[in-house]
């Protein structure tokens, strides 16, 4: 099983969510569905980045040293390297 670590944009929020999953469609839909939390009010998440890792812990990590940052330069930064 591979685990996704993801950054989604929401143009409405024009903000950036940080996740991982194992299943990063499923998982696009959910955010895109009303609900509570962070993403469930708006539902025009779209995937802006993503990468893979063979373990979920790997994933889990690299997930939370991105929310770390807690700089949307550096997110940003991050997106246009990988492009």
């Amino acid at each position: 099983m591979i685990f996704i670590v993801y950054i989604l944009f929401s143009e409405s929020k024009n903000k950036f969510y940080v996740g991982f999953t194992s299943n990063l469609d499923e998982r696009l839909v959910r955010h895109n569905q009303k609900s509570k939390g962070f993403t469930g009010n708006v539902n025009d998440w779209q995937i802006v980045y993503t990468e893979h890792y063979p373990t979920k812990e790997l994933a889990h990590k690299r997930e939370l040293r991105i929310k770390s940052w807690k700089s949307r330069i550096k997110i940003q930064e991050l997106i246009n390297n990988k492009e």
